[in-house]
């Protein structure tokens, strides 16, 4: 449901066996998809009745207590299950014949989060005289049960419509205008759970071009082209290189007039840093001068710094003249990768792992595409770079960790057991080797974790070092563990795999929520 936010995973993969016929569907669901640790026990009923597998009944008091329908009047828009605030209340108020004030004290409690609020103190009186107006005692108990799962989560009704608007509005406007969708995702950054990458590579694979940053084709913000086809291209702006200042950016833009034939004209004409111009460079974003990453911090650090002098600035003419540009190494694909990640967060190139897949494949490890087309129950091993860990509050310790390579992603479940023996590695790998069987319901596809391996010490064989000298890693460390250095006190440092200059953040952060 586009850009529908959930409280886990668990949660978010039920969405696609959710299927709305009506907005008022599409209201309970919000209403059953972010359940609380009790609530959640309303969740499967509703599904069940839904889907037919399940008897509605709707129990009734004793004749001389009321109505026989009194309860249905109340649940029967979502099969009997109290499924929002406003039913709990009427329940209290109907069936336990609660008093305006009595009913008001009990939404105080409901109102109260973390177990820390009263809603205990009206156990007794809602089930007792639930009881005495001839309810069944084991249903008088669930009923209340389901109350106070919203003491731990729950919402008005009014609140689950005005969310389920948003999702539809989302999910309408992601699924026809995907170009407009993604802009407006990667200019609101950060938010949610995907990072640019993952918003990128979920817009290519439905149609949408990319254009990578160019000092004179591009904005501050990421913004829209015209383009072939059914949608507009976007083309990524300055905001995604880290480091950038908006005012230098903007002072770019002013100057650009016609386009910028060199790097020096930029420094000249907008008075931007050095340091900018190198990020820019480091982006790979002097594209449009035929310059690649290489050359254009070669040019960018082989110019004139400072001030223009007077002469030269009156003139607007390049202090230096035309140099015959050298013969600069190509840099390894993988090493492309590598800085697109470090400098903007993503990589229109390719993705990290495609170049690590002959290594994983010697292991027996799969892509996650076919791990996840496997049939349930199967064995599997499979690899990505970590996107998402959640361990939320209601899943009794269940770890939830999405994964992803250069063929999509794999959603695992770590159990608690599991998430014990392996917790530092849960905790800290940046690519993530899992062993595990492959768990299919309702065409929702989990891999289940028996073993966790961290394989983030694999970045290094990406880097430009790694392909001149392969044996690189293996001596560094042997020689570490062979002849320590004497002076050191204490551990030897850890290290990532090898002596790549920017181990300390070659992939970005995954987004970690608890």
């Amino acid at each position: 449901l586009g850009v529908f936010q959930v409280e886990s995973r668990a949660q978010m993969n039920m969405l696609p066996r959710l299927r709305p016929r009506t907005f008022y569907d599409l209201v309970i669901e919000v209403a059953i998809v972010r359940p609380g640790p009790i609530q959640g026990d309303m969740v499967h009923p509703y599904l069940r009745r839904r889907k037919g597998l399940e008897t509605v009944t709707y129990p009734s008091p004793a004749p001389e207590h009321g109505p026989p329908d009194e309860l249905e009047r109340i649940l029967s828009r979502t099969l009997g299950v109290p499924l929002f605030q406003e039913q709990a209340m009427q329940i209290a108020m109907d069936a336990a014949k609660f008093s305006a004030d009595e009913a008001n004290g009990l939404r105080r409690a409901m109102a109260t989060f973390r177990k820390v609020g009263t809603i205990g103190n009206y156990q007794d009186m809602m089930v007792g005289r639930m009881i005495e107006r001839g309810y069944d005692s084991a249903f008088a108990a669930r009923c209340f049960d389901q109350v106070k799962g919203f003491g731990e989560y729950g919402f008005p009704e009014s609140h689950a419509a005005s969310f389920a608007h948003l999702v539809y509005v989302s999910s309408w406007l992601k699924c026809h205008h995907p170009d407009v969708f993604c802009v407006a995702l990667l200019n609101s950054q950060p938010m949610g759970f995907y990072a640019p990458a993952q918003i990128v590579r979920d817009a290519r694979e439905h149609g949408v071009e990319i254009r990578p940053i160019d000092v004179n084709l591009s904005d501050w913000d990421n913004t829209l082209e015209p383009a072939e086809g059914k949608y507009c291209a976007v083309r990524l702006g300055f905001r995604q290189v880290g480091g950038l200042r908006e005012d230098e950016m903007e002072a770019l833009l002013v100057a650009r007039g016609h386009g910028y034939d060199r790097p020096d004209d930029i420094r000249r004409r907008a008075r931007i840093s050095r340091r900018s111009l190198e990020l820019l460079a480091a982006a790979d974003a002097f594209g449009s001068m035929q310059l690649s990453r290489r050359e254009a911090l070669w040019s960018v650090r082989g110019e004139a710094s400072g001030n223009t002098l007077p002469l030269f600035a009156a003139a607007d003419a390049a202090e230096q003249g035309q140099e015959q540009a050298p013969q600069l190494p190509i840099m390894p694909a993988s090493e492309q990768v590598l800085q697109d990640y470090q400098t903007t967060r993503l990589s229109l190139k390719d993705h990290p792992m495609s170049f690590l897949r002959e290594a994983y494949e010697r292991m027996g490890a799969v892509s996650t595409r076919e791990a996840c087309s496997l049939a349930n129950g199967a064995r599997v091993q499979t690899a990505g770079v970590v996107l998402v860990r959640q361990r939320p509050g209601s899943a009794s310790g269940v770890c939830f960790i999405t994964i992803e390579d250069e063929t999509g992603i794999a959603n695992l479940v770590v159990w608690p057991n599991v998430f014990e023996r392996f917790r530092s590695v849960v905790m800290g790998a940046r690519i993530l080797l899992v062993k595990g069987r492959v768990q299919t319901a309702d065409n929702v596809t989990h891999i289940v974790a028996n073993q966790l391996i961290d394989r983030t010490g694999d970045l290094a064989c990406l880097s430009e070092d790694a392909h001149q000298d392969p044996l690189k890693q293996a001596l560094d460390h042997a020689d570490e563990v062979t002849r320590p250095i004497p002076e050191r006190k204490g551990p030897p440092p850890q290290r990532s795999g090898g002596r790549h200059p920017r181990d300390v953040r070659v992939i970005p952060r995954s987004r970690d929520f608890h």
